[in-house]
């Protein structure tokens, strides 16, 4: 069982921000997230798309973003369970939750905070008969552990970032990278176009456009994949097929926990802290909805803040936080440990 003060559903830019606010009060976080890395859609689908509406950055990518935020919680030592998704939740007598995710890892805590973006996400899977024969038998759609394709033949399909940095840094592990794309134009990142050109070039990447994946082949596991290219069928080799189409958002099994919800968002309480029709849960990012709502992430880092404030209350239901700016009271000299978090707050109250 993994217990902690605030429960993060979600590790996108809301909620890597939220680790930051409730690290300030010191609360201690617990991320889930089905991704197997942080940073939601900012790492998985857009890593190098510019960001203009961040505070203090004329521009900034998205995976720079994350990086920051990565940073800039550092001091407060969150944890987190990455590669699972949040399924179920059930309510304790002393009003703590505990949530299962679909691999049975518990999480108990007195504060939920969904912060999952549009949701849980699914790969969006190419329209072939026999795929599912395959998955996890060489047919991957997110590459969580790199190391399994080394020396391994691997056939990438796609046309955005995702394909194109993958393709690019598995060079470096793979015995033979293929890229397939359905146009010869990307839509990825005009860099990573270019290094995926030049690798082409210098052999260390076959690159197939246009064409697109319509079959697959192989006894128990992939062998081979057909590839259709201006009208002509042939068979390409492989150990490894790897379609980065994107995710498709769907609020997922969050969508049975009893929560009001309006299309495919949580209504939430805006006057106050975001807190969902059940107290002591929150939904804070795009996943919520309210009178005026603005899907930014600069919007989210607000309605964390608040949330922070709330839970606070929530926990110590008997103290007064008094807020200090960080010019103050600075982020250093937090150890993760509840005795002297407790102790700065005291004396803080004091």
């Amino acid at each position: 069982m993994i217990k902690t003060d605030i429960l993060i559903i979600g590790a996108g830019p809301t909620g890597l921000f939220a680790v930051f606010e409730a690290g300030l009060l010191k609360l201690k976080c617990h991320l889930i997230d089905a991704l197997p890395q942080p940073g939601g859609q900012c790492a998985e689908i857009y890593p190098k798309k510019p960001i203009y509406d961040i505070p203090g950055f004329p521009e900034v990518l998205a995976g720079d973003l994350v990086d920051n935020l990565m940073e800039q919680i550092k001091p407060f030592e969150p944890g987190f369970t990455l590669g699972e998704r949040a399924d179920t939740i059930e309510k304790q007598e002393d009003g703590t939750f505990i949530v299962t995710t679909n691999r049975g890892t518990k999480h108990q805590a007195p504060v939920v905070a969904i912060a999952g973006g549009l949701g849980s996400f699914e790969p969006r899977k190419p329209l072939i008969d026999n795929i599912t024969d395959y998955e996890d038998k060489g047919v991957e759609y997110i590459i969580r552990d790199p190391e399994i394709y080394r020396n391994k033949r691997v056939l990438i399909a796609g046309g955005g970032d995702s394909a194109l940095d993958w393709s690019i840094f598995l060079t470096d592990i793979a015995s033979e990278v293929t890229l397939v794309h359905r146009r010869n134009e990307f839509r990825g990142a005009l860099d990573s176009v270019e290094k995926v050109q030049e690798l082409k070039k210098l052999g260390k990447i076959n690159l197939i456009t246009p064409a697109e994946i319509v079959g697959l082949k192989g006894d128990g596991k992939i062998e081979a994949v057909v590839v259709k290219k201006e009208g002509e069928e042939f068979e390409k080799e492989t150990d490894h097929f790897i379609p980065l189409f994107g995710l498709s958002p769907k609020l997922g099994p969050i969508a049975d926990w009893g929560l009001e919800i309006e299309k495919n968002a949580i209504k939430v309480d805006n006057a106050l802290d975001y807190q969902t029709n059940i107290p002591g849960i929150y939904a804070i990012g795009d996943i919520n909805t309210y009178p005026g709502k603005l899907k930014l992430i600069l919007c989210g880092f607000h309605e964390a803040t608040l949330m922070c404030q709330s839970a606070y209350q929530r926990i110590f239901p008997d103290k007064r936080y008094v807020m200090k700016y960080t010019t103050v009271s600075g982020i250093d000299g937090f150890d993760g440990s509840r005795k002297e978090a407790e102790k700065a707050v005291v004396k803080a109250i004091e």
